[in-house]
């Protein structure tokens, strides 16, 4: 099969404007072109009064390698590439000791998925509550401010990513497309299949509990294990080889492999590892707040008198900024028809978050606007200054906010 990249069609185009669109890229008849499946559609908004629908398309045509060998200097002219994930492993037999994740977020949930797909019946270990015990302890917050340290938007099944609008797309590139095996588990766990074609796929919190529960009950199915409310509290490695872990409740766990998935918020585990001489440098991150608009002003700026139109859904915008500093303020996590939410999982400290459901249908847009930091902004020495520094600023928020977990906030 062909990929015909960059065909731009008008925004309301008519069922057989594809069709043709693809005949004139190859230069062949219509009647040449035996099927064809659409890749990708996104849109370019950059003239609101001339939006465009901009697909990526696999052709099968009478003659691929001709036609192929034909356009070999046309960019937008390739073989279909193969998306297949292929496992590096298929285990005849479980490891013995098992392999260990901790953590249950995305990181630590497509881990342990690939693990038990691969015959190797890993055990997850995840300091949370399954996901719909931890959903009522984030409502608790979100509602009465009661703060769960071991099960809020940060800690439990499906992680942060559970409560921060289920966005699925990255700038990184990906030539061994293994965002497409991403977006496969996550239909067959039952994601909306549309997720495989749209630019900016996004399922949204409600739909990603059912999701993420169903992807928990592969890895059992498939000799995995799970368990909740457990806190790795320490690790051993004696010889300098990993050997046990040490959880909270006291027990041991003998195993020669973990992965580490334990998030931005563990600090506690941060601390540990640090002690333990597990190596770890400070990197640059970023910081900030987050601002919101009525959606229907972002919809009129963006795609002008098509604002509203179906296909085109709520608006998202992207902003950066280069200060003459040297410093760059962006925005990040832009959430279309959203909510800012609390995602605290310390005491005393405020932190947001930004989530939409899938119907991305709320009153305002929302977005992270942040400026990047590094670790010549820490002071200290400790190669966790930078937590030191978040907790700061989340004390001072959360103060300002009058002790409650509210957010502070100010009109623009």
């Amino acid at each position: 099969m062909l990929r015909l990249l960059e065909v731009r069609l008008p925004l309301d185009h008519d069922e057989n404007a594809l069709r043709a669109a693809i005949a004139r890229a190859l230069r062949v008849p219509p009647s040449a072109i035996r099927s064809y499946t659409i890749a990708r559609r996104g849109y370019d908004a950059r003239k609101p009064d001339r939006i465009m629908l901009v697909y990526a398309l696999d052709v099968a045509t009478r003659d691929d390698a001709r036609l192929l060998a034909r356009h070999r200097h046309d960019t937008r002219i390739i073989a279909s590439p193969d998306t297949r994930y292929l496992p590096p492993v298929h285990a005849s037999r479980p490891m013995h000791p098992r392999p260990v994740v901790v953590g249950l977020g995305p990181a630590g949930l497509f881990a342990g998925l690939l693990l038990a797909q691969m015959g190797l019946c890993p055990i997850i270990l995840e300091r949370g509550k399954p996901v719909r015990e931890r959903t009522r302890d984030t409502f608790a917050l979100w509602r009465r401010k009661a703060l769960n340290p071991e099960s809020n938007v940060q800690f439990g099944e499906g992680g942060a990513g559970t409560f921060s609008d289920g966005k699925l797309h990255s700038q990184i590139s990906d030539p061994h497309h293994y965002g497409r095996k991403v977006l496969e588990e996550f239909v067959r766990a039952g994601a909306p299949p549309e997720i495989l074609t749209i630019s900016k796929p996004h399922i949204g919190t409600f739909r990603l509990v059912g999701v993420v529960e169903r992807m928990r009950a592969t890895i059992e199915e498939l000799g995995g294990e799970v368990h909740f409310e457990s806190r790795v509290i320490d690790i051993d490695r004696t010889g300098g080889a990993m050997r046990g872990l040490t959880l909270a409740d006291g027990r041991s766990l003998e195993t020669r492999h973990v992965i580490l998935a334990i998030g931005h918020s563990a600090r506690d585990t941060f601390v540990m590892l640090r002690d333990r001489g597990v190596f770890m440098e400070p990197k640059p991150f970023s910081i900030g707040l987050r601002i919101e608009h009525p959606q229907p002003l972002i919809d009129r700026a963006r795609f002008g008198r098509h604002a509203g139109h179906p296909l085109l859904g709520a608006a998202d915008y992207k902003l950066a900024h280069h200060t003459t500093g040297g410093r760059s303020v962006y925005s990040f996590c832009m959430c279309p028809g959203g909510t800012v939410v609390a995602a605290a999982s310390e005491p005393g400290r405020v932190v947001t978050n930004g989530m939409s459901q899938y119907s991305r249908n709320e009153r305002n847009a929302n977005s992270a606007i942040v400026v990047g930091v590094t670790p010549a902004d820490f002071p200290g020495n400790d190669v966790l200054a930078g937590v030191a520094f978040q907790r700061h600023w989340e004390e001072r928020a959360f103060a300002l906010g009058g002790g409650t977990y509210e957010a502070p906030a100010q009109r623009l």
